[in-house]
């Protein structure tokens, strides 16, 4: 869910302009995944500019406390939502956990890292949803510790109908700075595709996994 339009053209913009997402319809990339794509997204990129990780955090904190009010915790997804997540915690003045894939396999082999208690009402931060499977299972892994997951704030979804079925299935509310749609209509009026790679990018959407192949 895209909470404000203005935002989510910013977002992209700045995503953008910082190459955090790169659009490459002539020359697409491969996902670890196996599917070739025409966008590749790393948000991380965005830590390295000041003044864009301080806009994230700004308005992704805006969103969590309109959302939800200010939670107990703010938990980021391991390992790309980390910094992000930090930079909300610290915005919202709460304490900070992150979730792991799975537990670790030594020493005191924690899933989540950081004090949680129980019954305490959490906000989940991701960088990026594709499918959604690695954020729910971090959504899972906080709820079997007894967190309540008010929901998650992510920066960008690709907008995936798996991605929406599987947030449904699991029953949890996702906002995001901006997504794919938002994203193409920036570039397109900052002239950084035509009208052609438009097109080609649009089909990329409708079916991912056998595009290009």
């Amino acid at each position: 869910m895209i909470l404000n339009k203005d935002t989510a053209k910013k977002t992209a913009e700045l995503l953008l302009q910082v190459k955090a997402i790169k659009l490459s319809p002539k020359t697409p990339f491969n996902w670890a995944s196996g599917w070739k794509s025409p966008i590749y997204c790393d948000n991380r990129v965005t830590l390295s500019y000041p003044p864009v990780r301080i806009f994230l955090k700004e308005e992704i904190a805006k969103i969590v406390e309109q959302d939800y009010g200010k939670p107990d915790v703010i938990a980021g997804v391991a390992t790309g939502a980390i910094a992000i997540g930090i930079l909300v915690a610290q915005e919202l003045g709460v304490p900070f956990i992150y979730v792991r894939p799975e537990p670790k396999k030594h020493g005191r082999k924690n899933q989540i890292e950081g004090h949680l208690e129980s019954g305490q009402n959490v906000v989940v931060i991701e960088d990026l949803i594709s499918t959604g499977n690695s954020s729910l299972n971090a959504v899972a892994a906080l709820k079997e510790a007894g967190a309540v997951v008010k929901g998650m704030v992510a920066i960008f979804s690709y907008g995936f109908e798996v991605a929406d079925k599987n947030f449904k299935e699991k029953n949890v509310h996702l906002s995001t700075l901006s997504n794919y749609e938002n994203l193409l209509e920036q570039a397109l009026d900052s002239n950084y595709i035509s009208d052609k790679e438009l097109i080609t990018l649009h089909e990329w959407r409708k079916n991912p996994n056998e595009w290009n192949q």
